[in-house]
């Protein structure tokens, strides 16, 4: 019997939730089939695409991995602090850096659907 997306949708939210570290769909997949052998890849593709179009999970573009949101981004454009020691994930509230955004690509009007700004360094703990 098939789930349904919602119920799909907070399986994988589950897995990322349980992980402190940035996950692969293949990665989620694996845990999935733990419990549900025969889920397939693009049952998870299709459930991340919904999750990250609803603002619940990022696309870490940089290292094509996902993680859930931890920010409330209504009018707001997260940022991501990737830690390229150990992997961790910081999310920080970016809504002040919409409007210089905005101003950005409105001089060529392009038109964005989405915000994202990832930095790459060492956290807190790694860089001590």
């Amino acid at each position: 019997m098939r789930k349904q997306a919602a119920a799909r949708q907070h399986d994988v939210l589950g897995v990322l939730n349980a992980c402190d570290r940035p996950m692969t769909a293949y990665q989620i997949l694996e845990r999935l089939q733990i419990g549900e052998p025969d889920i397939a890849p693009p049952t998870v593709y299709r459930t991340l695409s919904a999750l990250t179009d609803q603002g619940r999970a990022h696309r870490l573009e940089s290292i094509k991995a996902f993680v859930p949101c931890r920010c409330n981004h209504v009018e707001s454009v997260p940022v991501l602090a990737i830690c390229k020691d150990c992997g961790s994930v910081e999310e920080h509230d970016g809504s002040d850096l919409l409007p210089t955004l905005t101003k950005l690509t409105d001089q060529s009007a392009f038109r964005a659907d989405r915000h994202i700004v990832e930095i790459h360094g060492q956290c807190g703990t790694c860089a001590a």
